[in-house]
């Protein structure tokens, strides 16, 4: 007898637990056992420490850095649907710009954020837009795919209904390309956190991005750590509720591309 979804779910979730635990197990005993000096590679525990002490503080610089994520998250995102939309509907224009924003995607960050930080300095607008750039690129092509995705049958039933195109896309195209654009939401959403921590390189006086590389030049690999886990456990947040919002909006069956 085959087990259930839900406990087929919870098995996976037991043994990645486990894997994880294995695995931070596995580095404490092989740095205590090679007695790999601190400011190479710490203990898990030394880094436990670290986020125990300094817990508040690293939140702090954790909540900025979200908050500038969000911000180019929802900038980037936005201006990825309209794209698509004016993508779709006039393929001219899509030729023309498309080209462009595969260069846009194709340019390193880490070359265009100190531009923007020495044009708008230590403010939010250099880190929000490192963002959004960043987001738009897999937001824009998923949503365009998904707004082509409807089948040529549904289109001629419309037709004979002599319903109008913003009928079509507000009834058709919007809900048939929900799956494609959450997906893009589900990458652009890791993608907005790396974002926003390499824009803070180059030009912050707060947030995971700045704490992790003043840890390096003092060669505080605990604090660095310490950074490194809680912008994981950001990103990680921060999918999972874009997960969560797929779950509560394509609630017909069969709606998500890949059910979790």
């Amino acid at each position: 007898m085959t087990g259930t979804p839900r406990d087929s779910k919870g098995l996976t979730y037991l043994f990645s637990a486990l894997l994880f635990v294995a695995a931070l197990v596995v580095w404490e005993v092989w740095v205590v056992v090679r007695d790999v000096p601190t400011y190479l590679l710490p203990r898990v525990s030394e880094i436990g420490v670290e986020l125990y002490e300094e817990g508040w503080s690293l939140l702090g610089d954790l909540r900025w850095t979200m908050l500038e994520a969000v911000l180019g998250f929802l900038v980037g995102s936005a201006a990825a649907f309209v794209a698509a939309v004016v993508f779709v509907h006039f393929r001219i224009i899509e030729g023309a710009l498309f080209p462009w924003a595969i260069v846009l995607q194709t340019i390193p960050i880490v070359a265009i954020a100190p531009l923007l930080t020495i044009w708008f300095g230590f403010t939010l607008v250099p880190k929000v837009t490192i963002a959004a750039i960043i987001c738009f690129f897999p937001v824009l092509v998923n949503t365009a795919r998904g707004l082509r995705s409807i089948s040529g049958q549904a289109v001629e039933l419309m037709s004979v209904l002599s319903a109008r195109k913003t009928a079509v896309f507000w009834r058709l195209r919007v809900p048939s390309s929900l799956p494609y654009v959450f997906a893009g939401l589900r990458i652009a959403s890791t993608l907005a956190v790396i974002g926003a921590i390499v824009a803070e390189f180059t030009g912050a006086d707060r947030g995971i991005g700045y704490v992790i590389i003043q840890a390096s030049y003092r060669l505080d690999t605990k604090r660095l750590f310490a950074g490194l886990v809680l912008s994981s456990a950001g990103g990680i947040v921060f999918f999972n509720l874009i997960g969560l919002l797929e779950r509560l909006t394509l609630r017909w069956p069969g709606a998500r591309l890949q059910d979790n």
